[in-house]
């Protein structure tokens, strides 16, 4: 049975990690030692993931490392040093991102970015939490049950 959430139109966790630092310490804890099925995203040799279903309970695990994120929410590589410097990243899927958008700025949240089409179709905007992690609504096509 599918559960229904009320506010911005939640529909699942699409995703979560940690945002990395040292890639390379990284991996060997999460693919190494925790045994994750870790694979490049693309050519992103750094941005390590796993496919829908590898991990139950999860769509979507990454690394995502910190200049990757800076660069997807800033469009450069450091991360503003007036801002909290996020340890983690989790992201929902939502009904309509375009609804869910306007849900935030209504509440007074601070967007980082707005409703935004990335380049590999997924819609998105982001936020710091309180706890100071990125989080996200998305609209996230390929993740949806058909």
């Amino acid at each position: 049975m599918k559960q229904e959430f009320s506010g911005l139109g939640v529909l699942f966790v699409a995703g979560f990690g940690p945002i990395t630092r040292d890639s390379a310490k990284s991996q060997a804890l999460y693919a190494e030692t925790l045994g994750l099925p870790l694979k490049p995203y693309g050519d992103n040799t750094d941005y390590l993931s796993t496919e829908d279903g590898e991990v139950e309970g999860c769509r979507h695990f990454a690394l995502w490392p910190l200049t990757q994120a800076a660069q997807s929410c800033f469009g450069r590589d450091e991360w503003p040093t007036d801002l909290p410097t996020p340890q983690a990243w989790l992201e929902f899927d939502v009904e309509n991102i375009t609804i869910a958008t306007e849900g935030l700025l209504t509440r007074g949240y601070h967007l980082l970015i707005s409703n935004r089409e990335e380049p590999w179709g997924q819609k998105v905007t982001r936020f710091l939490s309180p706890e100071g992690l990125l989080v996200a609504v998305s609209e996230t096509p390929w993740l949806r049950s058909s």
